[in-house]
């Protein structure tokens, strides 16, 4: 998958939250001072093409919606990052969890348990 930008990134949990929108109501949602039609539809025509929306066409406008769930992105940007900032070592990504305790050993080795259990 493609990288998104911060903005990108910010329209796709707009769809996540709300559903399919059109460009429209997507401004709805911003705070003053809001976006201009045009650079949002352009963003959300790059998502498209990226692969994370599709459209529904409605006479001569499109409603957008998600095509990537929120959970998708998430373990994509997982893997990106340990394949660009941990050498594509999970190891590593687990030992640096355990290392900054944002996992107990406890926690650790429930995890373990699960995967011997296969669920």
């Amino acid at each position: 998958m493609e990288k998104l930008t911060r903005k990108e990134e910010e329209v796709m949990r707009l769809f996540w939250k709300n559903g399919e929108l059109f460009v429209r109501e997507l401004l709805e949602f911003y705070d003053e001072p809001r976006p201009h039609f045009n650079t949002l539809s352009t963003m959300v025509r790059s998502l498209e093409a990226k692969g994370y929306v599709s459209h529904t066409k409605f006479g001569t406008t499109y409603r957008y919606g998600a095509v990537i769930s929120e959970e998708e992105f998430g373990r994509s940007t997982i893997r990106g990052a340990v394949k660009s900032y941990l050498g594509d070592s999970y190891l590593s990504a687990v030992s640096a969890l355990v290392k900054e305790e944002k996992i107990t050993v406890d926690e650790l080795k429930n995890l373990i348990e699960q995967i011997e259990k296969g669920e």
